[in-house]
């Protein structure tokens, strides 16, 4: 069951740690999740972690 399904989140950080943890249980929970960062390359990273981010 996808609780978040239709619902969209913002998490800031989300390139690593617990943003990125944080990102990643949105997207898995049926959010759809923008995420921002420091770095690009750390970003790209997490965001192909999931199909959702």
């Amino acid at each position: 069951m996808k609780p978040l399904l239709g619902k969209v989140a913002l998490v800031t950080g989300a390139s690593r740690g617990v943003g990125k943890g944080i990102a990643l249980s949105l997207g898995e929970a049926g959010a759809t999740v923008y995420i921002t960062g420091r770095t690009i390359k750390e970003g790209k990273s997490a965001a192909c972690l999931s199909g959702t981010i």
